[in-house]
């Protein structure tokens, strides 16, 4: 009996497959419609990431550098031995690089703290004092004695680490083996205020130079050499070294604490980490020699600021022909013993900073002139009794 409606073949023959409307009928869809695409949830993190990646290259690429120069700067140099007329000339130059640049760099925290010596009365405040000071002076006047401070703290970097290096090793020569290392502590104190005593010397006159042009508004001289022709002519070369005793008395115990408690600071450092000190990667060490200068930069701000308030203080007020005990001991009339801590939150925050800045520029030229780093590594044969 014949079909009254058309069979399945025959409607697929009267309607082919390209057909929209069977195509549509007889098919279903065979996949979803894409969704959009979604937006990133957290674009900032994506950013941060960018960054990272781009200072890592830099980084690396920074690093690249630094080894093709490092390699140049040791073949125009050669072989540096240990304790060699050399090594004491590279540690000298590293000295004058750290202390040169560090200091002048915190210019406007040393002026700052200079007038507050002087005056506490006249700011109240680093900022209020940076506002005031470049109202009246300009920016320029913010940096007043920045000329001295350079030479002068470059000259000191220089005998203060090379001296600290051959005195280190003559003193360490003349203990013997064994007892330098017993007295380690004592070596450091020994080397380091052995240097200081001689760099103080240098720095003296351009310290006299610095100090005068800080504390005097407007400043007394022009420049750093304007200033030393002025003072010396006024009252001679010795005007210039008026204050070496309170510098001595400032800088040599600053200086013995500075030395002796990173050597030690750092000791502890890579006792406390896993691994030897050789384990770690050359950054790494640098790292730990700023961790180190900082908290030991501490230390020798809270230990030399009274004689650092009396060398203002000298500088600033001493009458010509006025001597030394008499004028200490009128200074200290009219401030007392709480005068001698004036601006000691100001000089903690700048010599830890510079401290830490210090050691890290200096092993960092260390590392650069194939030389290791300072600190954090005994003697095998010490170890070994131990």
């Amino acid at each position: 009996m014949p079909l009254l409606f058309p069979t399945q073949g025959t409607l697929h023959e009267i309607f082919p497959t390209h057909s929209s409307i069977y195509q549509q009928a007889s098919k279903p869809k065979s996949s979803e419609p894409s969704p959009p695409a979604r937006r990133a949830l957290f674009p900032a993190w994506s950013a941060v990431d960018d960054v990272k990646s781009k200072a890592g290259q830099l980084s690396a690429e920074a690093q690249k550098e630094f080894a093709k120069a490092s390699e140049v700067a040791q073949a125009k140099a050669g072989k540096i031995e240990l304790y060699s007329p050399k090594y004491y000339a590279a540690c000298t130059l590293g000295g004058l690089l750290a202390c040169g640049v560090t200091h002048t760099a915190v210019t406007p925290l040393d002026l700052v703290k200079c007038r507050r010596q002087v005056d506490s009365k006249m700011y109240t405040g680093n900022f209020q004092a940076w506002g005031k000071i470049g109202r009246a002076e300009g920016f320029r006047g913010i940096y007043t004695g920045w000329s001295p401070t350079f030479f002068g703290y470059s000259a000191q970097g220089a005998f203060k680490y090379g001296g600290y290096e051959f005195f280190k090793k003559f003193y360490s020569d003349l203990a013997g083996e064994e007892r330098a290392y017993k007295y380690k502590t004592s070596l450091y104190l020994a080397a380091s205020a052995s240097a200081e005593f001689i760099a103080d010397i240098a720095l003296c006159p351009f310290e006299a130079v610095k100090v005068r042009m800080q504390t005097t508004i407007p400043p007394f001289a022009t420049g750093t050499f304007s200033g030393l022709s002025t003072i010396t002519g006024k009252e001679g070369v010795a005007g210039l070294y008026k204050g070496l005793y309170p510098l001595w008395g400032r800088q040599i115990p600053y200086t013995m604490m500075k030395f002796a408690s990173f050597e030690t600071i750092v000791e502890m450092i890579y006792g406390y980490l896993p691994g030897k000190k050789s384990d770690y990667s050359k950054s790494a060490q640098t790292g730990v020699s700023f961790a180190g200068g900082y908290l030991a930069g501490i230390l020798c701000a809270i230990v030399s600021h009274p004689a650092d308030v009396m060398v203002s203080k000298l500088n600033a007020n001493r009458q010509p022909g006025e001597a030394f005990g008499a004028a200490m001991g009128r200074i200290y009339k009219d401030i007392g013993f709480g005068g001698l801590w004036n601006g000691l939150a100001v000089r903690i925050v700048m010599i830890g900073t510079l401290t830490g800045l210090q050691w890290m520029i200096y092993d960092s030229f260390k590392i650069f002139m194939g030389l290791p780093t300072t600190g954090g590594q005994a003697p095998p044969s010490h170890k070994e009794k131990l």
